[in-house]
């Protein structure tokens, strides 16, 4: 197999950022497309000269060998599963669920089809977070002991959109911890090689108001089974072009990342291996570039990635598994705030276990403070 026929589930602003990754990429080919919004499917097929096709079985019938999955979080489950039982390898974007059951279904499907199955998380291909996460398990930092993280878009049209799905509770599974928690926590468990043991979360509506919908803002506060401590803030309401920032402490430096910068990262460590740039902060030259740049340069590795896995017959490194704990760290934190107090994974998996987690999303627009603020 030299190349990979994919097709393409979901056509909105999503595939756009793969597709200008992929652009230059000869092993992927973009045969077919399947979207529930004709119209959009229609344009996209003879733009970019796909077969179009009216339903996800006769994308799954035609000659592909894996698809892109790029839908609303509540399908991801179902169009998963369908692939894998249609004997395609399964690309799916983020968040990989919204239940850790939805989860472990995805992985029992794919397992027993024997196809390849990644999360498409373009964060864990990024590459100034692969620059971060060699720093720190090489021990240029030291020991780290303090986390900072921050994700911020604006999402207020569709949060503002009644019926809608982003935001919902059930349908997107909550909504900016788990639209963006997805990203932050499967990044900062890979960087620190480390899982979450207990957190604290709050959750507020502090620009947008619709009583069904979830928050637009969250912050929690982690702690690792290392004994790391990480704060992470995500904001659906910001006035800015989407970005993120990371902070790093340890005991023999610091990591400040923020992907607005043109040189993302800078580095102050006092590890001998520094050379002439020990004792001071450096800026590594890394290949970047702001919003949306940064979306292109990590889809287009994280597919080619994936692509490379389903030619060489290789397992993804970053696995459905690793994928799981992002989305029980959300969910952890979801709990955290429904309970208003400090929560651990044992207390999570209690729920996983007697009521099941998709209870912890039935109901949570009633726990989040409503701070809304109109000009």
């Amino acid at each position: 197999m030299d190349f990979v026929k994919y097709g393409i589930i979901g056509s909105g602003a999503v595939w756009r950022f793969h597709k200008f990754g992929c652009k230059n990429n000869p092993k992927i080919k973009f045969k077919a497309v399947f979207d529930i919004n004709e119209k959009t499917a229609r344009r996209c097929a003879k733009v970019n000269k796909m077969t179009y096709c009216n339903t996800i079985d006769d994308l799954l019938k035609i000659d592909i060998d894996a698809v892109l999955i790029m839908v609303p979080h509540f399908l991801h489950e179902s169009y998963v599963i369908a692939a894998a039982e249609a004997d395609k390898h399964v690309l799916c974007e983020k968040p990989m669920a919204t239940t850790l059951e939805g989860c472990d279904d995805m992985i029992k499907a794919t397992e027993k089809a024997g196809v390849k199955f990644m999360i498409a998380e373009n964060h864990r291909f990024l590459p100034v977070h692969k620059y971060v996460m060699e720093a720190v398990q090489s021990g240029l930092v030291g020991k780290v002991f303090l986390v900072r993280s921050y994700e911020g878009v604006n999402e207020i049209p569709g949060l503002m959109k009644s019926g809608h799905w982003k935001g919902h509770p059930v349908m997107a599974g909550g909504g900016a911890l788990m639209d963006m928690g997805a990203h932050k926590f499967a990044t900062i468990n890979w960087i620190l090689n480390d899982k979450v043991e207990s957190a604290y979360c709050w959750l507020a509506k502090q620009c947008t108001n619709l009583s069904e919908k979830a928050e637009d803002n969250a912050m929690v506060l982690l702690k690792y089974l290392s004994g790391i401590i990480v704060e992470t803030i995500v904001s659906f309401t910001v006035i800015s072009p989407p970005t993120n920032s990371l902070e790093i402490y340890g005991t023999k430096g610091s990591i400040i990342e923020n992907h607005e910068w043109n040189k993302p990262v800078k580095i102050f460590s006092n590890h001998e291996s520094m050379g002439n740039n020990r004792g001071k902060w450096y800026e590594p030259e890394i290949k970047h570039g702001p919003f949306p740049k940064y979306y292109e340069i990590s889809m287009g590795i994280e597919d080619s990635y994936f692509t490379d896995c389903i030619i060489n017959d290789i397992k993804p490194d970053f696995s459905p598994e690793q994928a799981r704990e992002a989305i029980k760290t959300v969910l952890l934190s979801y709990l955290s705030a429904k309970t208003e107090k400090f929560v651990t994974v044992d207390d999570l998996m209690e729920v996983y276990n007697t009521k099941g987690t998709r209870s912890i999303l039935e109901g949570l627009e009633k726990y989040i403070s409503n701070n809304y603020c109109s000009e």
